[in-house]
């Protein structure tokens, strides 16, 4: 129920009833998700989206629904919603992060025609998490999830569980070669899968318990089917009478469900290697026909933290992983479902990560649901970031405790529930209850709590810590004994760098690289920490944030990608991670204008590659093993670069052979640090070089202007090759700008609307001739569009460090569309996209 909606930024009585007098009142009509109000890119405050604004639709009931019970479910509305009906009120939510219902029966009017209005307050003095005083992002406003109706029977399953079971880690692997086991591979593993499910039914007043004998409820029988790629593997079926019964404690009270039970032959485990994922279909029965129905995707896995580390399904694994943010450019929280999953896959695919923090709130289903299709496992936590509030506000947090847990336990992917506020001070007897209600209403997962200082009341499973001890120049992280109040319990680093070194895309070259070299090595330190269960960094990509932070602009600039999804240089450590994809990322242009002096300073390699071949004016300097003493933990570290002359003296020179290898050594030394301050090897070796060869300076002069030096001379032309097996996979060739190419990289172009509108997002670079990013390039991008979708935010696009990106979203019509786009210095191009309506509109029915 996304389309036709009416939106005021201005609630009032007369937007409430429809009671509009005099000239009719022209509202925006808008389609879900929605944000309250679209932003800037940067350079604007939290007022713009704080206000108490309304939408509003009409529903015709037919007279079909008159003996049916019909619920309202609205995904997220930030941030606090009350629904009215007919002018009534009918609920109050108090969370913009998770998914609420509400039960419209009574109210409905049917045959005719119902007024829905909704009045959703996005002011952050709401005393509700995550407010009460200053938080590091922003929080936007709106209706930006979906909304949609149920219209069921008056019997109706209320809520399914699904509780997968495998044998022991032990019996489960025995038999997996070793090598299999390290690498994480265990997709072939076969075993007999216990599937325990907990059902709620719905009967209004009547609970399980109640059902008497010769009631309706006696000729409900539940059936239930495993599907597995469309291939039914078990059926069963169950009386509700003969069921036991589940009780669980939840904020209201407590609450019990049906017990049912089947195995599963064959079964295969969901494991971030190889994510088998399973349907379950239960149906609620009623003389044998069918009165309701839900679909479940769940997975059978082990996640368990513990003292010496993460372990899924039984082997050791370390985590790697980021934080997300939920929000977009001039949308804020509003996207849709393909570019919630295109984070997603970005995460795993592109940066090659096994986890993902959904810091500081419960996020979008869609994520989780493409998390869980492509093995990305979840730390999901309760909205709040530092302050905690008033008995009230707890109160808040303890339903928002309840409600992740309960909408988000099925997800195999999820695999901690964060408990805590994060980075907020201790508070036991508020973490106890939040404790308590994770682990009644789901005793298959651990919970842990994100703190910001050493040594506090851990009350959860799992310490986690944010570990910001690494600046640069000294160990990247804490051992877990100088950190965690309990070393018997498990241990997880939750967020590093970040605020310790900002970085945009159009810094200077040496920050960048420094930024890359930073997330190396905190990755690099905590993997040789046994005890430590893994690691996320701060984090994805750069996001607003409220005045108190960031850069003065009102962004933070955190991220190892932009806010279009661009990747800054740290990117590539994290791509180097996976081996689908070959990465070969230079740390340097190769321009001695960049470098203090003309030095070309450290330079570094980021690949996956197992050698890196570097040529100097087709000349090869040099071949680099994959292989780096500095970062010994990670397989595919970043590699120096320490040779810019290779043979060339020998060759050109008439030295010896020893003469030689010492100018080259002094020459490759000054090319990195230069000759100002030089170490006690290099002053003993140009002792050498002057006393039995009788050279000078300058002699040194001379032949560091032809071989490393270019100042005033011919640009030098670099070449880069990534090696494996022998073959060059990938090349990157460095040398001076001749030309602007523009490159647009959408991420889709087939647009198909499903329950609403559909967005591609693009993501723009200014490259030059040989496809490097112009990292100092700001220009603007004029953008058109022709055809069925419109562009989300400004008609141009401003690159930032040569990078840049837009959204474009259907409009409802089905056909060819275009894209163009124009940039300052380059030629145009163009991008084609296909639209198709969604089949079956359910609004039409509403309408």
């Amino acid at each position: 129920m996304n389309d036709s909606w009416e939106f005021t930024e201005v609630w009032d009585e007369d937007f409430l009833r429809g009671t509009e007098a005099g000239p009719v009142r022209k509202y925006e009509t808008v389609r879900l998700p929605h944000t309250c109000k679209e932003t800037p890119y940067h350079y604007f405050d939290e007022s713009v989206y704080q206000m108490i604004c309304g939408y509003r639709r009409v529903i015709r009931a037919p007279e079909s629904w008159k003996d049916r019970r019909v619920f309202l479910t609205i995904g997220a509305a930030a941030h606090e919603a009350e629904v009215y009906l007919n002018g009534e009120s009918l609920a109050v939510h108090s969370c913009g992060y998770t998914v609420f219902t509400v039960d419209m029966t009574e109210y409905l009017q049917t045959g005719e025609d119902n007024l829905l209005a909704i009045r959703v307050d996005s002011r952050e003095q709401l005393n509700i998490p995550p407010f009460g005083y200053v938080i590091d992002y922003m929080t936007y406003g709106g209706l930006y999830r979906e909304v949609w109706l149920d219209v069921t029977d008056q019997v109706r399953i209320a809520d399914v569980f699904i509780r997968p079971e495998i044998p022991s880690g032990e019996r489960l692997l025995q038999g997996i070669p070793e090598k299999m086991l390290r690498a994480g591979y265990t997709g072939h593993v076969r075993f007999e899968g216990t599937v325990k499910t907990e059902l709620q039914i719905d009967k209004g007043e009547t609970r399980p318990e109640q059902v008497k004998p010769g009631s309706d409820a006696e000729r409900l029988t539940i059936r239930q089917t495993v599907f597995c790629d469309g291939q039914v593997l078990v059926q069963k079926t169950f009386a509700p009478e003969t069921c036991s019964l589940r009780e669980r404690q939840t904020v209201e009270g407590s609450a019990k469900a049906l017990q049912t039970e089947l195995t599963v032959p064959g079964a295969q485990l969901w494991d971030v290697l190889s994510p088998t994922l399973y349907r379950m279909r239960t149906e609620l029965m009623r003389d044998d026909e069918m009165i309701d129905c839900m679909e479940t995707a769940f997975g059978f896995r082990k996640a368990v933290f513990g003292e010496k580390g993460f372990f899924l399904n039984g082997r050791k694994l370390k985590i790697v992983g980021l934080n997300r943010h939920q929000s977009f450019p001039y949308v804020g929280y509003a996207m849709p479902e393909s570019q919630q999953k295109q984070d997603a896959d970005i995460l795993r695919k592109e940066l090659g990560l096994n986890a993902v923090r959904t810091s500081h709130y419960p996020q979008s289903p869609y994520f989780v649901d493409r998390c869980d299709e492509i093995g990305l496992m979840v730390f999901t936590e309760i909205p709040g970031w530092q302050h905690i509030g008033d008995d009230a506000w707890k109160k808040q947090a303890l339903r928002n405790t309840q409600e992740m847990v309960l909408q988000y336990r099925n997800h195999p992917s999820v695999i901690l529930w964060g408990v805590r506020i994060n980075e907020s001070a201790d508070d036991d007897e508020f973490y106890k209850q939040t404790n308590e209600i994770a682990h009644s209403l789901d005793d298959t997962r651990q919970t842990g709590g994100v703190r910001c200082h050493k040594n506090s009341s851990l009350l959860e499973d799992v310490y986690t810590y944010n570990d910001f001890l690494h600046d640069g120049t000294n160990a990247g992280c804490e051992p877990k004994k100088k950190v965690t109040s309990d070393r018997s319990k498990a241990y997880m680093v939750t967020e590093y760098n970040g605020h310790m070194f900002p970085t945009k895309s159009f810094d200077s070259e040496l920050h960048r690289r420094d930024h890359a070299l930073r997330h190396a090595r905190v990755l690099n330190d905590i993997a040789q920490e046994e005890d430590i269960a893994g690691s996320f960094g701060w984090c994805f990509a750069d996001y607003n944030t409220h005045r108190d932070f960031g850069s003065g602009d009102r962004i933070c600039y955190h991220g190892v990608m932009d806010m279009f999804r661009n990747p800054k240089q740290a990117a590539a450590v994290y791509a180097s991670l996976q081996e689908e994809v070959p990465v070969l990322e230079v740390s340097s242009s190769m321009d001695i204008g960049e470098h203090p002096t003309g030095n070309q300073q450290e330079l570094y390699v980021f690949t996956n590659a197992e050698q890196v071949r570097m040529y100097k004016n087709d000349r090869l300097l040099k071949v680099y093993e994959a292989v780096n003493p500095a970062f010994p933990a990670l397989k595919h570290p970043p590699v120096r670069i320490d040779d810019f002359v290779g043979d060339a003296v020998a060759e050109g020179e008439n030295f010896t052979k020893r003469q030689a290898a010492l100018v080259k050594d002094i020459l490759n030394f000054g090319a990195i640090y230069g000759f100002k301050h030089m170490s006690p090897r290099i002053l003993a070796e140009a002792g050498i070089l002057m006393q039995q060869y009788r050279m000078s300076f300058e002699d040194a002069y001379k032949l560091y202007g032809k071989y490393i030096g270019s100042w005033g001379g011919t640009a030098t032309v670099y070449r880069f090759e990534a090696v494996c097996g022998g073959e060059a996979v990938k090349s990157v060739i460095k040398a001076p700008a001749e030309r602007v190419c523009l490159e647009t990289e959408p991420d889709h172009t087939d647009l198909r609307e499903g329950h609403t509108y559909d967005v591609a997002a693009v993501r723009i670079r200014a490259r030059d001739q040989n496809g490097n990013i112009l990292p100092f390039y700001q220009g603007a991008v004029r953008l058109e569009t022709e055809g069925p979708i419109r562009i989300m935010g400004p008609d141009t696009a401003q690159l930032r460090g040569g990078m840049g990106g837009t959204y474009v979203k259907t409009t409802g019509e089905e056909g060819k569309a275009v894209l163009r786009l124009t940039g300052e210095q380059s030629e145009p191009v163009e991008i084609l996209f296909r639209t198709f309506r969604r089949s079956v509109s359910s609004d039409a029915v509403l309408e």
